[in-house]
């Protein structure tokens, strides 16, 4: 019986062969597009139940005769027919024809009709993993054999949206592996192959899809559709078995969950897992939210593994083998759910029900949610919640944690890790921000489930928490400062709960925005001064938190204040030029002004009056008028005096800026002074903040009117051992604006008043004006009517002007004011800036640079001091940016780049010194001249071309490797002016006629090709 049957079939496998042989000569020899059409319907009406007379209206008589005359097999001889021609070479054979030479040379000739029933049919009725295999590879069909490539390509793009979207064949696909494979070792053996290789095909249309494609075969679209299929199909499935009384074995994946998994696998290699997402979050939601998660934990966990709607959901991440595709599906898994917003409870079971089997049985899987999702991964802070909850904490957020007998040695290890990595100081100083505060809030959020007892069962908890404490505070950066406060909080909280240790102000409640503020993205785009701006500013000399408002904005507005208040001394008011002026006095003018409004009230009091005197006053009659700055210098001395210094301190300013003649004596001695006066100590109160300002408003002062006494005792301090962190910081501030007051420095100069050079002998008025000659003053003519005359017309028009009053003439009512010099004079005058730095550019700078690397007693730039280190790099930047474009920034300039060069500073841990250097690097690219630059390359210097070589070379590198996002920011900036400067030399190098250098007598070194400056997207060199 087994024989006839394989006889029979071999049979009919012959049979299927010599007619699709007989249908091929018949197409390749075909004249007429009907004859295309008989010769397939000949062999579909074998195949399929065809009604031929569907077709006879778009035929010839000749060929309508011929397809009606064609007898159907029977149900039987149709099955035995198609199984031959498919699972045999005969569809393979005929497929090549149809979508190659029927396609690019008859198929635009077919009629609809005739393409649906004898061309389409061979496809859409045909197994759809053949199918597949054999019309994708023809998406990228070449031209070699002549055939229309266009045409083929529209085609088979039809044919793939016909098949697979609008028939569902993805589905049919799946359902071919279903109950196929059961288990690991026959799919190993018959189906993992074809599986393979037909995911790997369905998953690659989108890549092999021209542009001009459909839409619906784009990866968007075409992902979104095939995975509706998948899913809805799975659902359905398992709604069907629901009724039976099925077992289910939690390891066992059949094939059609298996070749799911693989097309998701795909789909996420091709960055697609959101459009994946997309559609399995709201069904897992769905379904989760149909139980009740108010129920008992345990309870709730029995009742979704029983329910038979759960297997494919509880299957899902088991049948996906790829690692990247199970990690990059759960990250976008979180951040859809953070994105509908769900609860923690639901978030939780959501977790649970896709991730449960395989945590526990995967330690790849337990190692994802455990270190990689806590230590490299960037999660909104809801993300961490719901990571913590599962795969540390072990159980639903409602649940009590002490009714839950989850691994406690597990939590305690991962706190442990967690902690060890937070206190590192090389993870302060390396890792991204976000980073930084992610793995802060971990720390964080597992502390608020710990007890004292907790705490004391664990190793080095405590003491590397602590630890991670003390490199925080000490760093520039309010943030990571901030990130510090709020673990101590948490771990004060855990150790006495009703004595919280609160080291910032934002810690005040019970709850702590783990979120520290990154959630909102800061618009705007970051130029070279965000350095300034965000970074140095922060650190002031005597706070430990960063002022709200914009420091330049507050910069600015000081410096105006001063040369206000200077030019309000320079106005000052005096009738007699030899009159000598109490300086004491510029501090009370307006206490003189009200004794001078009150005089009259006193007088119209009675002096028999009974009424009993007020002697508050008497105290400030009693206080010192400081007139001298000696005076000054010796109460700023009396530490034990805290009123004096306080008076001291609201004068000193405004005396020196008064310029007295002893200013120059004294500078010396009272910048000292002023350096080592403690506000802090002395100052009421609360106003600790307004002392420190008048402290080094006065020291700007100094600065800005005797710059070289002032910075010579400035730069002996600043290295010195007897002053702290604090106060070298405050000089290196009060020299920054010291730096942009002189820069901005403006001056009163009169306007130039354009005048004629060449003067008209003709008037220009009209020819019947009167003539405009007459005494300097005269107003123009104008015309005025005559009344009174008792004429109707006049036959001459008056005109009238004003004339000046005589010298001798004085007019009733009015005041005459005499000046030797114009009543608009400052309406005459305009301020000019004038930019007095550059003649002080190299005292600022160069004692600063001296001696910077060396370590002495209480002073380590490189090392513990990095942010003084930052603080000078920044001060040096700011003043050669003041010396823009004059002699003194190209002299200044090599010398601050050979100590930007340095290895120590230029690759230094910290990034707040990073930044330092990128802006300083800036400000010398902003500084220079071009033709500075073009002249130096020509007369051969090359300490400067390979300084601003570095720059550019440093800055690629930082734009590589710094994992720090403002030194990256910085570092783009940086490039981008060195790519200007580079241009704008060229142009300079190139105006230079060689011919004027020769006829000086002037010839090139023949190292000038040795300086290059390299331009970016340019092949060519300078």
């Amino acid at each position: 019986m087994e024989g006839d049957s394989n006889r029979r079939r071999r049979e009919v496998e012959t049979r299927v062969l010599d007619k699709v042989g007989e249908v091929t000569t018949a197409i390749k020899s075909a004249k007429h597009v009907d004859q295309v059409i008989c010769a397939l319907h000949s062999l579909a009406s074998l195949l399929f139940p065809l009604d031929s007379s569907l077709l006879s209206g778009i035929l010839d008589q000749h060929y309508r005769e011929e397809v009606l005359s064609i007898k159907a097999p029977s149900a039987n001889e149709r099955g035995d027919w198609w199984q031959a021609f498919y699972r045999g070479p005969g569809f393979s054979t005929l497929a090549r024809i149809l979508l190659l030479d029927v396609a690019s040379d008859w198929l635009a000739c077919f009629p609809l009709s005739a393409r649906k029933y004898v061309y389409d049919t061979f496809f859409v009725n045909g197994p759809a993993a053949e199918v597949v295999q054999t019309l994708i590879p023809c998406l990228q069909q070449d031209g070699s054999d002549g055939i229309d490539v266009n045409a083929v390509h529209s085609n088979t793009e039809r044919l793939v949206v016909l098949c697979l979207i609008e028939n569902n064949g993805v589905l049919q696909i799946a359902g071919k592996f279903d109950n196929s494979c059961q288990s690991e070792d026959s799919a190993d053996d018959c189906h993992k192959g074809t599986l393979s290789r037909v995911a790997q095909l369905v998953a690659s249309i989108p890549d092999k899809a021209r542009l001009r494609a459909p839409t619906s075969l784009s990866s968007h679209s075409f992902f979104k559709q095939i995975t509706i299929q998948l899913l809805s199909g799975a659902e359905e499935r398992d709604s069907t078995q629901s009724d039976k009384a099925t077992t289910f074995n939690k390891f066992e994946i059949d094939g059609t969950l298996r070749f799911t998994g693989e097309i998701f696998s795909r789909i996420c290699r091709r960055g697609s897992s959101d459009v994946l997402l997309s559609e399995v979050v709201p069904r897992v939601l769905r379904h989760v939210r149909g139980f009740s998660l108010s129920s008992n934990d345990a309870a709730l966990s029995d009742l979704i593994q029983s329910n038979p709607g759960s297997e494919v959901w509880l299957k899902l991440m088991q049948a996906i083998k790829d690692p990247y595709a199970v990690e990059r599906m759960s990250e976008q898994l979180l951040h859809q759910l953070a994105i509908e917003r769900v609860s923690d409870t639901e978030a939780y079971w959501t977790l649970w029900l896709l991730f449960n089997r395989i945590f526990n049985h995967q330690m790849s899987i337990r190692s994802l949610f455990v270190d990689k999702f806590l230590l490299w991964k960037v999660f909104p802070v809801c993300c961490l919640r719901w990571i913590l909850q599962f795969a540390i904490f072990e159980f639903p957020p409602d649940a009590d944690p002490l009714s839950k007998d989850h691994d406690i040695q597990g939590f305690f290890d991962t706190v442990q890790r967690l902690a060890a990595v937070w206190s590192k100081k090389e993870f302060v100083q390396s890792t991204p921000m976000e980073q930084q505060a992610y793995v802060t809030a971990a720390v964080g959020l597992c502390l608020e489930k710990m007890s004292k007892e907790d705490l004391d069962k664990t190793k080095d908890v405590m003491h590397s928490i602590l630890q991670g404490v003390s490199c925080r505070l000490e760093s520039p950066t309010d943030l990571v400062r901030k990130m510090a406060s709020c673990v101590a909080f948490m771990l004060s909280k855990v150790i006495d709960p009703t004595n919280p240790l609160y080291l910032d102000e934002s810690c005040t409640g019970d709850t702590i925005d783990w979120e520290f503020g990154l959630t909102t993205p800061v618009k705007g785009t970051l130029s070279t001064s965000t350095f300034t701006d965000k970074d140095l500013k922060e650190t002031k000399t005597s706070m430990t938190s960063v002022p709200k408002e914009d420091p330049n904005c507050k910069l600015k507005d000081e410096i105006d204040n001063n040369v206000k208040s200077r030019k309000k001394i320079s106005e000052f008011k005096s009738i007699d030029p030899d009159e000598i002026i109490d300086p004491a006095t510029l501090n009370y003018e307006s206490v003189s002004d009200q004794d001078d409004d009150n005089a009259s009230e006193d007088s119209d009091c009675s002096s028999d009056s009974l009424q009993p005197y007020d002697l508050s006053d008497d105290d400030n009659d009693l206080k010192i008028k400081f007139s001298q700055l000696v005076d000054v210098a010796g109460a700023l001395r009396k530490s034990d005096d805290a009123d004096g210094v306080e008076r001291a301190l609201d004068i000193v300013e405004k005396l020196v800026r008064a310029s007295p003649d002893e200013l120059t004596h004294v500078t010396s001695d009272l910048v000292r002074t002023l350096i080592q006066v403690r506000c802090s100590d002395l100052a009421v109160e609360g106003e600790e903040e307004s002392a420190e300002e008048k402290r080094q408003s006065a020291l700007v002062a100094l600065l800005v009117t005797c710059p070289f006494e002032s910075l010579d005792t400035l730069s002996k301090l600043l290295y010195s051992p007897n002053v702290d962190v604090s106060q070298r910081i405050m000089i290196l501030d009060v020299m920054t604006e010291a730096a942009q007051e002189l820069a901005n420095s403006k001056v009163m100069k009169p306007k130039h008043q354009t005048r004629a050079i060449i003067s008209t002998i003709s008037e220009t008025q009209p020819w019947f004006l009167p003539s405009s000659i007459g005494p300097p003053g005269a107003g123009t003519w104008k015309e005025v009517s005559e009344t009174g005359t008792g004429t109707l017309l006049n036959w001459s028009n008056c005109y009238e002007r004003e004339l000046p009053s005589k010298s001798g003439q004085i007019k009733r009512g009015k005041t005459r004011r005499w000046s030797l010099k114009s009543e608009n004079m400052q309406e005459s005058q305009v301020e000019w800036s004038q930019n007095k730095f550059p003649l002080y550019a190299a005292a600022f700078m160069l004692p600063a640079m001296q001696g910077f690397d060396k370590k002495r007693h209480g002073v380590d730039l490189l090392g513990r001091d990095f942010i003084v280190l930052g603080k000078l790099i920044h001060m040096l930047g700011i003043c050669i940016k003041c010396a823009s474009l004059h002699p003194e920034a190209s002299a200044m300039a090599p010398a601050l780049l050979d100590m930007l060069r340095s290895s120590e500073v230029c690759h230094h841990k910290e990034a707040y010194v990073r930044r330092a250097v990128l802006f300083a690097a800036s400000c010398v690219l902003v500084a220079l001249h071009p033709s500075y630059i073009a002249s130096s390359l020509t007369e051969g210097n090359l300490e400067l071309s390979n300084g601003l070589e570095w720059v550019r070379t440093w800055a690629l590198n930082v734009v590589d490797s710094d994992t720090d996002k403002e030194c990256y920011m910085m570092a783009m900036s940086c490039l981008q002016l060195h790519a200007q400067m580079a241009l704008q030399t060229s142009r300079a190098l190139e105006s230079s006629p060689e011919i004027t250098i020769k006829t000086k007598g002037i010839s090139l070194p023949s190292n000038r090709s040795k300086g290059t400056i390299k331009l970016p997207y340019l092949n060519a060199e300078y």
